[in-house]
């Protein structure tokens, strides 16, 4: 069974940076895609960033410049390096993963960004 588990969430000022990791298991298959979406409080959850298995990637635009997300394939890792945190980036971050046949979530990683 695939799991899914972030890491690296937590509190940071304005301006501050976090890593987000997410470790999967239990695939022995290269996920076609691995992706972060957010979701904040009385929002809807919204992509983040993702990557495909040949590294090509897509950024929400409000993310664009301040984000990188990556992958280790060998691993089937995936990580979303944040830069320049602002307030309006706290949200409950959640990996996600796809395969041909399916889709899977993490159960997300808190981000809180100060003023």
């Amino acid at each position: 069974q695939v799991q899914l588990v972030e890491s690296g969430g937590g509190l940071v000022q304005a301006g501050g940076s976090l890593r987000l990791s997410c470790a999967a298991s239990g695939s022995i298959f290269r996920f076609n895609v691995m992706g972060w979406y957010r979701q904040a409080p009385g929002k809807q959850r919204e992509l983040v960033a993702r990557i495909t298995i040949v590294d090509s990637t897509d950024y929400a635009d409000s993310v664009k410049g301040r984000f990188t997300i990556s992958r280790d394939n060998a691993k089937n890792w995936a990580y979303l390096q944040m830069n320049s945190l602002k307030p309006e980036d706290t949200a409950v971050y959640y990996c996600n993963a796809v395969t041909l046949r399916n889709e899977y979530w993490g159960q997300g990683t808190q981000v809180t960004v100060s003023s």
